[in-house]
């Protein structure tokens, strides 16, 4: 644990201009960013008496080992850096509000020449409109089926679309009029783009205008005895009304809103948000975060704010942010929030906190469902953490270790018969995975079946990238000498600004630069010295390796005659367990991807005409054996390169090797690492 005193500024050496500030430990690592008007104000409130301190902050300034900053023009700068910094670095520090799961979109690719509807997760794609999100998948299919009578756009996936166009005939959607059938020519592209245009209209919230429309052309078409198309146009009014009954009005002046409210104790916040469109409430999301610092309401909703709307674009924020944000609390930076999101959205926007009336009610019963997802939370979190670290604990003492092993990295090899040799990283840090940690191998140096041979290369050349990360770091930190006939006192110090374990090409953390408290290998003895070797080999002699065997669950120590053998009921077996599973499921699912497009490549050798290049180009388009074997011969001759001729050969090509298969008799594939049978895709 460092003292502050250790590694503050310079007096006078902090400037008084706006800027941002990194924390960082002794590993290099961001551990803690902000911004603050003064950087000498702010900084020097760090390097106090640790009593006069906030625990939490002063857990941060003991942690840290150095800290640095960047000093900006104006606040709105600020603002926008220390939005790019959390985001780059992930301090453990600052306050994450991490959502529970992935809520739907309501998606309209706008951006396509036939624009699609359908329900969409996850991260925004460009020239994509979005509107949501919403509680439930269901809710929105249930509303777009409605709506597809009024405003018949297209709902199909690119492979119906494709094959409609190429039969002549539409889907059943085309025929029972919930869709204008683009694909056949029904409608021309700018008809069936004002059919979106509608329709996104109506999404956004002009639904008293368009149903007034309709509701006039009824009348019209009854007046001049049409009573056909004034009965058509009557369902089309009842089917908005329908679809707007599931959306409850809650503000009666039609605003646009995002009504936001936070429940805090002294360890965790919990945040939710209405999103309120036209008046009505168009969808909801909740938030649970851990407190970091000592700052209060203001300060967790201006961090909420940051993080919620920082990575808006500003080709999008037209649509996602809106012209007023209803908080329980200004931020203490309320001026500049509202310029960056004014510059964000293209027009004024309002951060206010409701007084009275119906907004005010409103927020309330935000609120309200902010204290119910902060006590559910802590229902499931109180059992989910103290298992966690009795786990840790209870390998720690089994395995007789210095420390909790807080972070681990499992490897598994995985092959079939000797071909297709791969091997898998997983990462558990706290008892939980960081898949954005995760790494594939490809074994190279090792010709047939070889598990043992393959654990060692793997852990060779991974563990050699953590070597040449560390010297990377050491050359980093080695002070430059002074040029000749200078004071020594002037010899370059290492920039203490420039990032020590992020790639400086790409400004994102090194693959490798982190060094695990222990290593588990999926295996019994043989595997497990295989790694101990490869780790004696690079003069790595502070890294626990152990193995977990498959058949009995035993666990393997470096050099032991017999395991550790750990109770069933064990926690700590438990998460063993888990991550030995999660390798397992990694490789597997790696050796499949590389099996399937190798079975493309082999059975493609001999087709006429059909060089490297277009194999892969073909098995890039197609993705995987399944679909090439259901594809038809127009779909494969779409690929580009591929005409008629060589399609109707790629194709006789696959079905002669599909009957090859099926009438030669053989024995089921096992994988010899895992015993698991192995069947083709």
């Amino acid at each position: 644990m460092a003292t502050p005193s250790t590694y503050r500024p310079a007096p006078g050496s902090i400037p008084t201009s706006p800027g941002v500030y990194r924390f960082r430990d002794a590993k290099g690592r961001v551990i803690y960013v902000g911004k603050a008007k003064s950087l000498r104000s702010r900084l020097s409130s760090y390097f106090q008496d640790i009593g006069n301190l906030h625990p939490r902050t002063a857990t941060m300034v003991t942690t840290g080992a150095s800290v640095e900053w960047t000093v900006v023009d104006t606040e709105v700068e600020a603002l926008q850096l220390e939005y790019s910094w959390i985001k780059e670095f992930d301090p453990r520090f600052n306050v994450k509000y991490r959502d529970d799961k992935s809520y739907p979109w309501l998606a309209v690719t706008v951006g396509d020449e036939f624009p699609r509807v359908m329900v969409g997760r996850g991260a925004k794609r460009k020239g994509t409109r979005y509107f949501g999100p919403y509680s439930h998948a269901w809710a929105i299919r249930e509303t777009v089926d409605i709506l597809l009578r009024v405003f018949p756009m297209r709902s199909c996936s690119n492979g119906v679309f494709k094959r409609s166009s190429q039969i002549g005939r539409p889907c059943l959607l085309g025929y029972i009029d919930k869709c204008s059938a683009p694909c056949v020519g029904n409608v021309t592209e700018e008809e069936h783009r004002r059919i979106v245009d509608d329709f996104c209209d109506f999404m956004g919230g002009q639904t008293k205008p368009f149903m007034a429309r309709i509701r006039n052309e009824m009348y019209a078409a009854s007046e001049a005895l049409d009573f056909e198309k004034a009965a058509r146009l009557r369902d089309d009014l009842g089917a908005m009304e329908r679809a707007l009954e599931k959306q409850a009005v809650v503000l009666g002046d039609g605003a646009d809103a995002d009504v936001i409210a936070l429940v805090e104790d002294p360890l965790e916040v919990a945040v939710q948000i209405f999103y309120v469109r036209g008046g009505r409430i168009r969808g909801q999301r909740g938030w649970v975060a851990d407190r970091t610092d000592e700052g209060g309401t203001p300060e967790l909703v201006q961090d909420f704010l940051l993080q919620l709307y920082g990575g808006v674009g500003a080709e999008e924020g037209g649509e996602t942010i809106p012209r007023e944000v209803l908080v329980p609390a200004l931020p203490p930076d309320v001026d500049v929030l509202e310029e960056l999101l004014s510059e964000r959205r293209g027009s004024k926007v309002a951060i206010r906190v409701p007084q009275r009336g119906d907004k005010r009610d409103l927020q309330q019963t935000v609120a309200t469902n902010a204290g119910q997802a902060l006590a559910l939370h802590k229902t499931k979190r109180a059992s989910d953490l103290t298992t966690r670290n009795r786990a840790l604990e209870e390998i720690q003492q089994a395995l007789a270790l210095d420390e909790v092993p807080l972070r681990i990295e499992c490897y598994d090899v995985s092959n079939l018969q000797g071909t297709e040799v791969v091997a898998s990283m997983v990462v558990f840090e706290d008892g939980l995975s960081r898949k954005g940690e995760y790494r594939r191998f490809v074994i190279k140096g090792v010709d047939g079946q070889n598990d043992v041979a393959s654990m060692h290369e793997v852990i060779t050349r991974r563990f050699k990238r953590l070597l040449d990360e560390q010297a990377r770091v050491e050359l980093h930190d080695a002070p430059r000498a002074a040029p000749a006939g200078s004071d020594a006192s002037q010899a370059q110090q290492p920039d203490p600004q420039a990032p020590l374990l992020v790639d400086p090409e790409t400004g994102r953390p090194r693959k490798f630069a982190y060094s695990p408290s222990l290593v588990v290998v999926d295996g019994g003895p043989p595997q497990v010295a295989a790694a101990q070797q490869a780790l004696a080999e690079l003069g790595i002699n502070d890294i626990p390796v152990c193995g977990l065997a498959k058949r009995l669950e035993e666990v393997w120590l470096p050099g032991e005659e017999d395991p550790v053998i750990m109770a069933r009921t064990s926690e700590g077996l438990y998460l063993l367990q888990r991550i030995r599973d999660e390798a397992h499921r990694f490789a597997i699912n790696h050796h499949r991807s590389r099996r399937s497009k190798s079975m493309v490549e082999s059975m493609l050798d001999d087709v006429p005409g059909l060089g490297e290049v277009r194999r892969k180009t073909l098995l890039k388009h197609f993705g995987s054996l399944k679909k090439l074997r259901e594809a038809e011969v127009g779909a494969i001759a779409l690929v580009p390169g591929i005409g008629p001729r060589t399609a109707s050969a790629i194709k006789d090509a696959v079905a002669q090797a599909d009957a090859t298969r099926k009438t030669a008799p053989r024995a089921p594939t096992v994988n010899t690492a895992t015993g698991e049978i192995m069947e083709d895709d």
